[in-house]
């Protein structure tokens, strides 16, 4: 049993953060090995990630290898796909040799029984959203876009993505959904008691709320903004760290 923590991040945006950003995630990453147990990257890794027929989207490069010497070196790397980069499959899963999922999991980390999601489709509201996951996700829409060259697919998700415009902090409409999935999280606590932690991304607000003795909820926060990340411990409540831009 390691004595080292889990480390838990979300909402990274490669290739769209701001470069000392993503400088800075690059050395945190590199520098996991040794000092965590497990790593889970809980959506949005990517600002865009998508597997086509003819290839995987491209200028990610340095962040593949990377990953892939880190999970050479005995670690533990889980990535949830979120609501820029759930098109993962393969590539990920067999060339990187990540753990790559595509729901919501529950598993222990640290001692803890957490359920972890990105938080896209999850909590009240946003019911366009809802219905436009539903179509993006389809069969029929994943197989049209998969036969795309990758530069045009890419170059079409490029012009759709609003995460620049996060560069300067969560918006209104992004704390007010943060405010949401809080309520919501609490409620999912209150409801199933086996469960110690909700853990979430997607908002770009960082937060962690304790609803109860010995429960909490998470929220990652990002690397667009805030460049935050959090500690698990064996015995200990979940600390929330930031790091300085690259």
């Amino acid at each position: 049993m390691s004595a080292h923590p889990v480390f838990l991040a979300s909402d990274v945006h490669l290739g769209a953060a701001p470069p000392d950003h993503e400088k800075a995630f690059l050395a945190w990453l590199a520098a996991t090995p040794g000092r965590a147990s497990a790593v889970v990257l809980n959506g949005d890794l990517f600002d865009f990630w998508f597997e086509y027929v003819w290839g995987t989207s491209s200028g990610h490069h340095r962040v593949l290898e990377l990953l892939k010497d880190v999970v050479s070196s005995g670690m533990r790397v889980t990535l949830l796909g979120g609501n820029h980069d759930w098109w993962g499959g393969r590539f990920l899963r067999e060339e990187i040799g990540l753990e790559f999922l595509q729901d919501p999991m529950v598993r222990d980390l640290a001692g803890y029984r957490a359920f972890v999601g990105h938080g896209d489709g999850l909590g009240p509201g946003d019911r366009g959203y809802r219905v436009m996951k539903w179509v993006l996700r389809g069969q029929p829409t994943r197989l049209a876009f998969s036969l795309l060259p990758p530069r045009l697919g890419d170059g079409i998700a490029g012009r759709v993505s609003s995460t620049t415009e996060r560069w300067v902090g969560p918006t209104e409409d992004d704390r007010r959904c943060a405010r949401l999935l809080s309520d919501w999280a609490a409620g999912k606590l209150a409801a199933d008691p086996e469960l110690d932690l909700v853990i979430l991304g997607h908002t770009h607000v960082p937060e962690i709320r304790k609803v109860d003795e010995g429960r909490w909820y998470v929220n990652l926060g990002d690397w667009v903004h805030h460049r935050t990340y959090v500690e698990l411990g064996r015995g200990a409540p979940p600390r929330m760290v930031t790091v300085p831009a690259g």
